[in-house]
């Protein structure tokens, strides 16, 4: 059986908890998988922290925790100093170029993006966290890109659907570079 535990964290505002939805989503409906999301958040509106795990399997989950991710998409130096080291041995952390530092010497693969950066370029800072899951899509290999783009589709805003394909698509060809 093949199981991937992904964990999705910053603060409040940068679209976690629709990241993780989104994933979760692609992976049940669109890729018929078996999908599992959780997710928390500070009492503050904007700015607290903010996780999601998802948890896509092969087979139907019977415990929907995030144990030991395989995969952690961080968009925040808090999440990435309150999570990184959950990730497994083999495992793969995907950060904000940004607005994540970490030690060179971190002993785990660190994948990292510009996302803020490549979202401003399109006027909205807004679909950076669409950049990230299309990096993490293209990094990761778990979903299918189509599946992804059918999710987003059905989760965003009528009328957003374009700008936010078209942020994970700029995040998936980067991820594929």
């Amino acid at each position: 059986m093949s199981k991937w535990e992904i964990k999705i964290a910053g603060f409040g505002g940068q679209g976690v908890v629709l990241a993780g939805a989104i994933l979760g989503k692609a992976a049940a409906i669109y890729d018929k998988k078996y999908a599992a999301l959780t997710h928390s958040y500070g009492p503050e509106a904007r700015g607290g922290s903010c996780s999601a795990q998802v948890i896509v399997g092969d087979e139907k989950i019977s415990f929907p925790y995030v144990i030991a991710p395989d995969i952690m998409v961080l968009m925040s130096q808090e999440a990435f100093d309150k999570y990184a080291r959950e990730i497994k041995l083999d495992g793969k952390i995907i950060v904000e170029k940004n607005l994540v530092n970490y030690p060179a010497d971190f002993p785990r693969s660190v994948y990292s993006i510009p996302a803020t950066r490549m979202a401003e370029e399109m006027g909205s800072r807004i679909v950076l966290n669409l950049v990230m899951l299309g990096y993490m899509t293209a990094v990761s290999g778990i979903i299918s890109p189509e599946a992804m783009r059918e999710s987003i589709k059905a989760s965003v805003p009528k009328g957003t659907e374009y700008l936010n394909i078209l942020a994970f698509d700029k995040g998936f060809d980067f991820g594929k570079e």
